[in-house]
C-alpha cells in the first residue's frame, strides 16, 4: 500500500505544483483556482460515502482501489489539453472523484491490516510514505519546468502533465499485484442509510469537529498560488513558480517527517487531544498567510515557515483522522464510516476552498484570516470529544447509532 501511495502522490502532486503557474499563464484568476479545487473536493466527497458502502458491501476493497488509482492518473493526464480553465475544471474533477473511489477502501484494508496498538503508527507510516511521493514529485516538477522546451509559457506545463501518467498507472499496477486483501463476506442485503444509521454515535460526534474544521481547510494549492503571487514581482513568473514549487517540496518533507512521530505520539495519547493541536496549527498557518498577504510581499523565509507549518499539521491531520475512526467503528462498516467523514472533509473542502477564492477578490488577508478562525472553531469541537481514556483509542463506541 506504501508503494502504491508513493507513486500516486508522485504523479498527482507533479499535478498540483505545476497548476498554479499554469493558470496564472493562461491568465486566469485567482478566484477561478478556489472555485476549481472546491468543485474537485466536492466531485471526490460525493463519491466517497457510496464507495465506502460498496466496499464494505461487496466485502471486496482491492479492486475498488486499484481502479481509483488508474483513473487519476489518466484524468490528470487531460489537463494537458486544457487551454480554460471548463477543461482544467473537469480533469482535476474527475481526478479527484477517482481519489474518493479508492480512499475510504484503502483506509479500511489499511486499519484491519494493523493491530489496534499500533494504529496509529501504521497510519502514519503510510502517510509518511505517501508523502515522500509528494516530496519528488514536485522536485521533478521543478527539475522538468527548468529545463524543457519554452516555446510559449504553457508548454512545459502541458508536457509535464502527460509525463504525470506513467506514475500514476504505476500505482495501479503495484496495488493490484503487492496488495493482499483479507476475504470479507458479501452483505448483499445492505442499503447506504442502514449502513450510515448503524454507525455509533460518537463517530458523528467526532466527525462534526472534523467537518467544522473542514470549512477553513482550503486547499493548499492556494498556498501555492499566494506564493507565486507575491514573488512574481521581484522574480518573475518562472522563477516565482519554481521557488513556489520548493517551498511546496519543503511542506512535503515536513509532512513526511512528522506524519510517522505524529502517528507513533497517538498510540500513546489521546488522539483526539493530539489532533485538536494540530488543528490549532492549521489556524496559526492561515494567519501567517493572511498577514503576508496583507504586506504584498514577503521574503521567502517566511514563506517557508508558513509553509513548513502547514505540512506539519496536514501530518497530524492525515494520521490522526485516519487512525481515530477506526477506534470508534466496528470492523465491518469501518469502509462506509470512512466514507462519511470523507464526503464532510470534501463538503467542508470545497466550501472553504471557494469562500478563500471568492474572498480573495475582496482582500486575500480577509479569506484567509476566515479560513483560520474556522479552523479553530473546529479545534475547540474535536478538544471537547469524549475520550476512554487508554492509548491506542480515541473513544470506545456508544451503545446509541445514528448521527447526533
Amino acid at each position: 500500500m506504501a508503494i502504491a501511495s508513493f507513486l500516486s502522490d508522485a504523479g498527482h502532486e507533479l499535478v498540483t505544483v505545476m497548476l498554479p503557474g499554469f493558470l496564472h499563464a493562461l491568465g486566469l484568476a485567482a478566484g477561478d483556482l478556489g472555485w476549481i479545487e472546491g468543485a474537485a473536493d466536492a466531485s471526490s466527497s460525493f463519491v466517497k460515502l457510496s464507495a465506502g458502502w460498496l466496499s464494505d458491501r461487496a466485502g471486496n476493497r482491492k479492486g475498488l482501489v486499484a481502479s481509483g488509482y488508474a483513473l487519476t492518473a489518466l484524468a490528470l493526464g487531460v489537463l494537458a489539453a486544457a487551454a480554460s480553465w471548463p477543461v482544467v475544471l473537469a480533469g482535476r474533477a474527475v481526478a479527484w472523484m477517482a481519489r474518493g473511489i479508492k480512499g475510504p477502501a484503502r483506509d479500511a484494508l489499511l486499519s484491519e491490516a494493523a493491530p489496534p496498538d499500533v494504529r496509529g503508527k501504521a497510519f502514519g507510516l503510510h502517510r509518511a510514505a505517501d508523502t515522500l511521493g509528494a516530496v519528488v514529485g514536485p522536485l521533478a516538477g521543478i527539475w522538468l519546468l527548468a529545463h524543457l522546451p519554452h516555446l510559449n509559457p504553457v508548454t512545459p506545463f502541458r508536457t509535464i502533465f502527460l509525463l504525470a501518467i506513467i506514475p500514476g498507472l504505476g500505482a495501479a499496477a503495484a496495488f493490484w499485484f503487492l496488495v493482499r486483501e483479507r476475504s470479507h463476506g458479501a452483505r448483499r442485503g445492505l442499503k447506504l442509510h442502514q449502513a450510515v444509521r448503524s454507525l455509533p454515535r460518537s463517530f458523528f460526534q467526532f466527525a462534526r469537529g472534523a467537518g467544522v474544521f473542514g470549512l477553513g481547510d482550503f486547499s493548499h494549492t492556494l498556498f501555492i498560488l499566494a506564493a507565486t503571487q507575491l514573488l512574481t514581482p521581484a522574480h518573475g513568473l518562472i522563477r516565482a513558480a519554481q521557488i513556489a514549487a520548493l517551498l511546496y517540496v519543503l511542506h512535503n518533507i515536513v509532512y513526511a517527517a512528522v506524519s510517522f512521530p505524529a502517528g507513533a505520539l497517538a498510540d500513546h495519547v489521546s488522539k483526539t487531544k493530539l489532533l485538536a493541536g494540530g488543528y490549532v496549527l492549521a489556524a496559526a498557518s492561515a494567519v501567517g498567510l493572511a498577514l503576508l498577504m496583507a504586506r504584498h510581499a514577503a521574503p521567502v523565509a517566511w514563506l517557508a515557515l508558513v509553509f513548513a507549518a502547514a505540512g506539519a499539521y496536514v501530518a497530524f491531520q492525515d494520521a490522526l483522522e485516519g487512525a481515530i475512526p477506526a477506534d470508534l467503528l466496528p470492523a465491518p462498516s469501518r469502509a462506509t464510516g470512512y466514507g462519511v467523514l470523507g464526503a464532510v472533509n470534501g463538503v467542508g473542502d470545497f466550501v472553504a476552498s471557494a469562500l478563500v477564492g471568492g474572498l480573495w477578490v475582496i482582500s486575500a488577508s480577509l479569506a484567509f484570516a476566515t479560513a483560520a478562525a474556522l479552523m479553530f472553531v473546529g479545534a475547540v469541537l474535536v478538544w471537547r470529544q469524549p475520550t476512554a481514556g487508554g492509548p491506542g483509542r480515541a473513544g470506545a463506541p456508544g451503545p446509541q447509532s445514528g448521527p447526533a
